[in-house]
């Protein structure tokens, strides 16, 4: 019986969209540094800190190692997969134990970092007896030295909204997004930014509104549809723009009218074109397929990139997402 001296986080989202490290976006005000009183000669001066250290992981007990598969090294492989862009992670496998199910595996593992800043914890997840899936809290997520292939592979075949950059989807950025939504606006800047650093990717941007809580973006996507079938990517995304600079605009029916037309005429397009061709089955079933890509990736809210299938916010760090990116493209032999 393994007995750990960590806590144990329950922790689908270490593992769900393998983000456990991205940090969250938070400012804090610092206050200005209180008067400080000169010490007399008889007051001792404060103690230095001890500088932080690397935790010390418990010595895994091989009685704790009772499953068959998946092997250390396996798992391993797929935690580096994930986490290895942030250079001061470090894990531990600390035991991989047979369950009443056949071939379904518990693996418990601490993690913690290099500057002892974070208190160590344990994760336990379990390994379907596929050998290509893990349950972590509510999540099934894929597993393997290549987690993300399968995602990758879905996506060369199945994304195809406008795209800036390269024609080539060796390198492949998919944004999932919704008009209506502030925070897929906010993301517009990382976005950008990406482009601008990363010429070499695919930037593809793919509809998926969240039509209970933004009722707008479904009208918003089909008309972005056709600019992108009548003006191609550039049009789209001069009208993109356009409609995030104006999104208050879409909290009603008739202001969406407006603002989507407004943001058609900024594209160079004519707005009654756009809005016959947004009213065509074609267009509705193609915004319902975008959806459905995005449902099949396990993509559950918005603003979210696939990276080479690798799933990560849009609106994440930008430090964090351009780390990220550059680490998926050198693990898929497309940066050294």
């Amino acid at each position: 019986m393994i007995r750990p001296s960590v806590r144990f986080l329950s922790a689908a989202a270490l593992f769900s969209l393998s983000l456990s490290m991205i940090p969250a976006r938070a400012q804090t005000q610092v206050p200005a540094a209180p008067a400080q009183t000169p010490a007399t000669p008889t007051t001792p001066a404060p103690a230095a800190p001890a500088p932080a250290a690397p935790p010390v992981f418990p010595k895994p007990d091989p009685a704790n190692f009772t499953a068959a598969s998946p092997t250390r090294d396996e798992i391993n492989a797929f935690l580096e997969s994930n986490w290895g862009y942030d250079e001061n992670r470090i894990w531990q496998v600390q035991a991989i134990l047979k369950t009443p199910v056949d071939g379904l595996s518990k693996v418990i593992i601490f993690i913690g970092d290099k500057t002892g800043k974070e208190k160590p914890q344990g994760i336990e997840f379990f390994v379907l007896p596929d050998g290509k899936h893990v349950i972590s809290g509510d999540d099934v997520i894929p597993f393997g030295a290549h987690p993300f292939a399968e995602h990758r592979a879905d996506l060369q075949q199945r994304a195809d909204g406008p795209y800036r950059g390269s024609a080539s989807k060796d390198f492949e950025v998919v944004e999932f997004a919704d008009f209506q939504c502030p925070h897929c606006k906010e993301a517009q800047a990382n976005m950008d930014k990406l482009a601008v650093d990363f010429p070499n990717a695919r930037f593809v941007f793919q509809n998926d509104p969240i039509v209970q809580i933004h009722p707008q973006a479904l009208s918003a996507a089909e008309y972005g549809v056709c600019v992108n079938k009548l003006g191609g990517s550039n049009a789209f995304f001069q009208y993109a723009a356009a409609v995030f600079e104006g999104q208050e605009g879409l909290g009603t029916s008739d202001g969406a009218t407006l603002t989507l037309n407004s943001a058609t005429t900024k594209a160079g397009l004519d707005p009654a074109k756009i809005s016959a061709c947004a009213q065509t089955p074609a267009v509705k079933e193609q915004v319902e397929a975008s959806i459905k890509l995005a449902s099949d990736l396990g993509v559950t809210s918005v603003p979210m990139l696939a990276i080479n299938g690798r799933i990560v916010p849009a609106n994440a760090p930008y430090d964090t997402l351009k780390k990220i990116i550059q680490y998926q493209a050198k693990l898929d032999g497309i940066m050294q």
